[in-house]
């Protein structure tokens, strides 16, 4: 599993980017995004995911969002 931000994503057209933490830009689409109900990303969330060699390049699959306050309640717990 990667760790990335969301770097954009456009929920009508079901697409965006994931800024991987080595700078890289990974492609992923709505369809790879884990969970039930309404499918989007936030831009500027963390997510983790599987990089997979696409068609057309790497693409994020099984990928699941952390909300801000998961990600600040477990490194407010890291620094601890």
């Amino acid at each position: 599993m990667s760790d990335g931000k969301v770097k954009w994503f456009n929920p009508r057209k079901g697409y965006g980017f994931i800024a991987t933490e080595d700078g890289r830009d990974i492609f992923v689409h709505y369809s790879s995004i884990s969970g039930d109900g309404y499918k989007t990303l936030v831009e500027g969330d963390p997510v983790t995911f599987d990089v997979t060699e696409g068609d057309k390049g790497l693409r994020a699959e099984n990928v699941v969002a952390q909300s801000a306050s998961e990600s600040s309640a477990s490194e407010s717990k890291e620094e601890s």
